[in-house]
C-alpha cells in the first residue's frame, strides 16, 4: 500500500510541476503581446472621384507603410473619360507621399486618352485601367495616396473620373521587400 501511495504522490507532484510550468509559459506569452507590423497590404477605392480639369486631385485611396524599409508599390488605376469631338483629353495618375508632401518619383502614368477629331456631336469615350509599379524606401511610417488629373488639350471632357465598380476596382498595394 505504501508503494502505491508513493507512486501516486510522485505522479501528483509531476502533474503539479507540469501545470505550473504551463501556466507560467501561458502567463508570459499573454503578458505583453507584440503584434508585428504588417509587411503587406491592399486598399481598394469604393467610390467614384470626379476630376476637375488641370489640377492634381486627391482620391480617398491610400495606404500606410508601417515602418522603415523598402517597399514595392503597385496600383491599378481605372480611368473613365468622355466628351464630344473635336477632342483630345487625357487622364494621368501618380502616387503621392503624404508624409513627405512630394510625388513618389517617376510614378506618374497616362491612364487614358481620347483623341477624336471627327465632325459631329456623338459622344466619344470609354474607360481603361493602367498600372503603376514603383519601389520606395522610407525611414519610418509613411502614407501614400493616389492622385489623378484630367487635361483638356482640345475640347473638354464631359466625364473625367477615377472609377471603381463590380467589373473593376482601382486599388493600391504594398509589399515590404527589404530593410
Amino acid at each position: 500500500m505504501s508503494t502505491l501511495r508513493t507512486s501516486l504522490t510522485s505522479i501528483a507532484a509531476l502533474l503539479l510541476v507540469g501545470a505550473t510550468t504551463t501556466a507560467a509559459i501561458q502567463s508570459d506569452a499573454n503578458a505583453a503581446p507584440i503584434a508585428p507590423a504588417a509587411d503587406s497590404g491592399i486598399a481598394k477605392l469604393h467610390s467614384i472621384v470626379n476630376l476637375p480639369p488641370g489640377t492634381w486631385t486627391d482620391t480617398p485611396l491610400e495606404i500606410t507603410l508601417p515602418r522603415a524599409g523598402t517597399y514595392e508599390l503597385d496600383a491599378d488605376v481605372r480611368g473613365r473619360l468622355a466628351g464630344i469631338p473635336s477632342l483630345n483629353v487625357y487622364m494621368s495618375a501618380r502616387l503621392w507621399n503624404v508624409t513627405a508632401a512630394a510625388e513618389v518619383p517617376e510614378s506618374e502614368r497616362l491612364v487614358y486618352q481620347i483623341i477624336n477629331g471627327n465632325p459631329g456631336d456623338a459622344q466619344a469615350g470609354g474607360n481603361q485601367t493602367a498600372p503603376i509599379s514603383e519601389l520606395i524606401r522610407v525611414s519610418g511610417p509613411t502614407t501614400i495616396r493616389l492622385q489623378a488629373q484630367e487635361i483638356n488639350a482640345v475640347g473638354a471632357a464631359t466625364v473625367a473620373q477615377v472609377y471603381s465598380d463590380g467589373v473593376g476596382f482601382t486599388a493600391l498595394r504594398y509589399d515590404r521587400v527589404g530593410p
